[in-house]
C-alpha cells in the first residue's frame, strides 16, 4: 500500500514540476541596438535551453526563456554579450540589448619570410624583384598598340576582308559587297556607338552614385537614363575627352537641371 502511495506522490511532484516549468516559459521580445540603431543578423542563443534565433533587419528577435536562463548575443564586428533572464526582464514587454563594437587591435605584427621593417624605401632596396615580363619590356613592335574593340575588328574585316593569296592578283569583292549591302555602314555606326558608351562608362567611374543622387538630384534608378541624355549633347565628347573632372561635373550639373525639369523631378 505504501509503495502505491509513494509512486503516486512521485508522479504528482513530477507533474507539478512540468506544469510549473511550462507556466514560467515566456516568449521574450527584444531589440538589439548599436548607436541607437537596430542590428540585423545577430545570433541569439539560449544556452540554458539550447534554443537560438537571429535578429531581423530592425534588430528585433523573439525567443522562449524561463527564469535564470542565459542568452548569448554574438555577431561579426560586435563584442559578445550574455544576459541572465531575471524577473524584471520577464515582466517587461520588450528587452533592449546594446552591443559594443569590436576592434581587433594588434600590438605588433611581424611579416615573414621577408622580415619587413616598415620603412618602404629600405624594404624596397633589400627586396629582390624579378623582372616583369610584358610586351613593352620585351620590346615587341605591337607593345603600345591599343587593342581594338570587337566592332572595330568587324569593321576592319568588312572593309578589307580576310587576307588570301588571291588578293595579290585579283580585286577583293568582299568589301564591295559589304558596302553595297549596307553592312559596312552599319558597322561604322556600331563603332561610333561603342566609343560613345566607353566615354559614358568613363564618366560613371569618375563619380560615385551618391554624387548623382545628392548633388545632381538624379534618382539612382535613373542614372543610366540620365547618362544617355547627356550623350546626345554635342559638347559631351569634347568635354569628356579633356579628362578634366571639374569641366565634366559642370556639364553634368547643367544637364541635370534640364533633365529634372523634363522628367518632372523638380
Amino acid at each position: 500500500m505504501w509503495k502505491n502511495n509513494f509512486l503516486l506522490l512521485c508522479f504528482f511532484l513530477a507533474f507539478h514540476t512540468l506544469i510549473a516549468q511550462s507556466y514560467f516559459i515566456k516568449s521574450l521580445e527584444g531589440k538589439i541596438l548599436f548607436n541607437s540603431k537596430g542590428i540585423p543578423d545577430v545570433h541569439v542563443m539560449n544556452t540554458s535551453a539550447g534554443k537560438a534565433t537571429i535578429s531581423d533587419q530592425e534588430g528585433r528577435f523573439s525567443i522562449d526563456v524561463t527564469m535564470g536562463d542565459t542568452l548569448l548575443f554574438s555577431a561579426v564586428q560586435y563584442r559578445r554579450r550574455s544576459l541572465v533572464i531575471s524577473a524584471s526582464i520577464l515582466e517587461s514587454k520588450i528587452a533592449y540589448i546594446t552591443l559594443e563594437e569590436f576592434v581587433n587591435e594588434l600590438d605588433e605584427v611581424v611579416v615573414r619570410p621577408y622580415n619587413l621593417s616598415g620603412d618602404l624605401i629600405r624594404d624596397m632596396q633589400q627586396m629582390k624583384i624579378d623582372r616583369v615580363v610584358t610586351a613593352s619590356t620585351l620590346g615587341l613592335p605591337n607593345a603600345y598598340v591599343k587593342p581594338m574593340m570587337q566592332s572595330e575588328r568587324l569593321l576592319r574585316e568588312a572593309s578589307i576582308g580576310p587576307f588570301s593569296i588571291g588578293m595579290l592578283t585579283s580585286i577583293p569583292f568582299n568589301p564591295l559587297i559589304n558596302a553595297i549591302s549596307g553592312r559596312t555602314k552599319m558597322l561604322k555606326k556600331r563603332v561610333a556607338r561603342d566609343k560613345k558608351y566607353l566615354l559614358t562608362q568613363r564618366v560613371r567611374n569618375y563619380y560615385p552614385d551618391s554624387i548623382f543622387v545628392k548633388r545632381l538630384g538624379i534618382p539612382e534608378e535613373s542614372i543610366a537614363d540620365f547618362m544617355y541624355y547627356c550623350e546626345v549633347d554635342e559638347k559631351f565628347d569634347s568635354i569628356v575627352a579633356t579628362d578634366d573632372h571639374m569641366k565634366i561635373l559642370n556639364l553634368l550639373v547643367l544637364k541635370s537641371k534640364a533633365y529634372r525639369i523634363n522628367n518632372y523631378l523638380e
